[in-house]
C-alpha cells in the first residue's frame, strides 16, 4: 500500500506522470481526506481534475484518518500542515509499504517514524528503470519537476545523472 501527500500527487499530476505510475503500481493507493481538500478542493486545474479522476475511478482510495490524536502530534512535533500529518499518520496507522512524499520535514518525520517514504524525482528515476518512459522523456519530465517542484540543485543533478542525462 502507498499512502501519497499532496504536494507528490500534485507533481506527479502536473508532469502528467500520475497516469502511467498507477498503471504500473501493484498496490493500494490512498490518500487522506485533507491531501484530496489540498488537491482538489476549490481549483479546477488540469492537476486537479487528474488526480479527482483517478478517484472517481477507484485507481486512488481515500481514506479517514481515525488517530486525530496522531495526527496533531506529529503535525505539532514536526511543524506540517494537515495533509502531510495525516498522510503520515494514515501510512503509520495502516503500515503502508511506502509514503510518497517531497517536503522536507515530512521526509523527516518519515525517517524518525521508520517509515519508508519516496519522492516524485524517485517515482520518475524508478519508471525510468523498468522502462515505462524512455530517456529523453524522462529528462523532459524532471525538468517539469524542476520548475513545479522545490528541489535543490544537487538534487536535480543527482537525478540527471541517474536518468542518464
Amino acid at each position: 500500500m502507498l499512502i501519497f501527500d499532496a504536494s507528490t500527487l500534485i507533481l506527479l499530476a502536473k508532469t502528467e506522470l500520475l497516469e502511467g505510475f498507477l498503471d504500473s503500481f501493484d498496490g493500494a493507493v490512498q490518500i487522506p481526506l485533507d491531501v484530496r481538500r489540498e488537491c482538489c478542493g476549490v481549483k479546477k486545474s488540469l492537476d486537479a481534475l487528474l488526480i479527482e479522476k483517478a478517484i472517481s475511478e477507484e485507481r486512488i482510495m481515500v481514506k479517514a484518518v481515525r488517530d486525530k490524536q496522531l495526527c496533531r502530534k506529529i503535525r505539532n512535533d514536526f511543524g506540517l500542515g494537515n495533509g502531510e500529518s495525516e498522510a503520515i499518520a494514515l501510512a503509520f496507522s495502516l503500515k503502508a509499504k511506502l509514503v510518497a512524499i517531497d517536503d522536507r520535514n515530512a521526509i523527516n518525520a518519515c525517517k524518525l517514524l521508520k517509515l519508508p517514504f519516496t519522492t516524485a524525482i524517485n517515482i520518475l528515476i524508478g519508471m525510468r528503470e523498468k522502462g515505462l518512459i524512455e530517456k529523453d522523456p524522462a529528462l523532459i519530465k524532471l525538468e517539469a519537476l524542476e520548475r513545479f517542484g522545490r528541489y535543490k540543485s544537487s538534487i536535480i543533478a543527482d537525478a540527471r545523472l541517474r536518468l542518464g542525462g
